[in-house]
């Protein structure tokens, strides 16, 4: 008997828990569907998602998912060899892992590019330490040429969650960046970026504590 593959697909329908958006599967009260902004792309992108992502409020890959026609969600920690070479490639694309070249993991020789050819884009949603664990544990993941964003640009995520690297952005912003250097002046981010510094702007608008109302 095979072994099992810890993940689920967000993509789907789901059993949508009590008073939440069935669509974004966020709570009603913080839904993020109005923030949606459909994005023209080419490139598959195939987000793997730690679980505990999943259900944090300030993650930026439902807005991902919800812009991107072309975006697959599976959360998970650790996959079975065989469904993880299933998810990371398609017939006719060359797979890319969105990843630094870090001395814990260096970047395999990457092979050239193949002209013409659509990629499959595979992005890592967790903390640093949790997506390097992830990276370590997975050879078919460790194995893939690596796309990394040298100068990332300056983001917006600071205002609601800290960064052990200064270099580090959210998902969302990361992606959007690596689809800009894959498919050139054709791929307009700005729209979803515009709509992500408001979803920043409300989050951490909620997490200032509210001023006592006895208060002069």
């Amino acid at each position: 008997m095979g072994q099992a593959c810890d993940h689920t697909r967000v993509n789907g329908p789901s059993i949508p828990s009590r008073a939440t958006c069935v669509r974004c599967l966020r709570p009603q009260a913080t839904c993020l569907c109005a923030l949606a902004r459909p994005t023209a792309h080419r490139t598959e992108v195939l987000v793997l998602q730690h679980p505990q992502e999943q259900r944090q409020a300030k993650n930026s890959v439902a807005m991902l998912r919800l812009s991107l026609a072309h975006c697959e969600v599976v959360v998970g920690e650790r996959f079975a060899p065989g469904a993880l070479e299933d998810l990371l490639h398609r017939p006719g694309r060359q797979t890319w892992l969105l990843y630094p070249d870090v001395p814990a993991a260096p970047a395999p020789a990457a092979p050239g590019a193949t002209a013409g050819k659509p990629v499959r884009l595979v992005v890592l949603d967790a903390t640093w330490r949790k997506s390097l664990r992830m990276l370590l544990e997975h050879p078919a993941l460790a194995a893939l040429p690596r796309l990394s964003l040298d100068a990332p640009a300056p983001t917006r995520y600071r205002a609601i969650r800290a960064a052990r690297r200064f270099d580090q952005v959210s998902t969302l912003e990361a992606t959007v960046q690596a689809l800009a250097i894959l498919e050139g002046p054709s791929f307009d981010a700005a729209p979803l970026l515009d709509a992500f510094g408001c979803f920043v702007a409300g989050v951490a608008a909620r997490q200032r504590p509210q001023a006592c109302s006895g208060q002069a």
